[in-house]
């Protein structure tokens, strides 16, 4: 084959791999994106703030704590955190996350149940900049003293990130939660606001610091601030290890938290 053969042929195959990208729409929950046209594996943990990306059509991913611990004024241990997620559509997945198992000095049992629906606005496939919309709804499932109610609550977030240059990518996220107060007798609503920056640190380890805040109004809290900083390692496309450490930084916020899990892709 001649050298302008093979150039010719080079461009057929991009010209041919930018078409078929440009019909990822086609692809459903029951036909799934041909595994050479996914996107990078993009996870919602382990920083608080929500990945702007959604699961590519007909693909599942599980995001799993293999264990959270938080100390405060009493300590509280989860195991097994996950978020179950399938991709619907080319911008839309829904999500499934429950706590089995909580464990606190006075209480344990499993926790909160909540359904997500994640719409990617813009920048799934393509371009630096992205942004998506998460409405979610929490369930009463959470056993008896471990901030069990009877109601339902709900709200709903707005991830965004954009890259910058040198590899460095900066993601926010506003989240509005519509919950019950402290007392149980009516509901209140809590702002999240976050920002995290995140880099490559070698090969495929990477590493982040994150701003969490959480304004409250006719909850019965004060606003909570803390800060952190994590690590993920990518083991290969579909599996992402990774760890956290958070430390408050008002009285409102726990002392530290810290947890350690895995995420994989199918």
């Amino acid at each position: 084959m001649t050298q302008k053969t093979s150039i010719f042929a080079a461009a057929l195959l991009l010209v041919a791999s930018s078409a078929r990208a440009g019909e990822k729409s086609q692809f459903n929950l029951f036909n799934p994106t041909p595994r050479d046209l996914m996107r990078e594996m993009s996870t919602d943990r382990p920083d608080v703030t929500e990945s702007a990306y959604t699961v590519d059509a007909g693909h599942f991913q599980l995001e799993m704590s293999l264990v959270e611990f938080v100390h405060d004024d009493e300590d509280v241990v989860s195991i097994a955190p996950s978020n179950l997620k399938v991709g619907l559509l080319n911008n839309v997945d829904l999500q499934f996350v429950l706590e089995p198992y909580v464990h606190s000095a006075d209480a344990e049992g499993f926790g909160a149940t909540q359904l997500r629906l994640k719409y990617n606005v813009i920048g799934n496939d393509k371009g630096d900049f992205a942004l998506a919309v998460m409405p979610f709804v929490q369930f009463p499932t959470a056993d008896d003293d471990l901030g069990a109610t009877d109601n339902y609550e709900g709200g709903i977030i707005v991830p965004a990130s954009l890259g910058l240059p040198n590899e460095w990518t900066i993601a926010a996220m506003l989240e509005l939660d519509f919950l019950r107060d402290e007392a149980d007798e009516g509901y209140g609503q809590s702002l999240v606001h976050t920002v995290s920056l995140s880099r490559p640190i070698a090969g495929e380890l990477g590493g982040y610091v994150e701003y969490v805040g959480v304004a409250n109004d006719d909850l019965g809290a004060d606003y909570v601030a803390e800060a952190g900083a994590g690590i993920t390692y990518g083991l290969n496309e579909n599996v992402q290890l990774d760890s956290a450490i958070y430390f408050g930084l008002s009285d409102e916020a726990d002392d530290v938290r810290a947890l350690v899990g895995i995420s994989f892709r199918m």
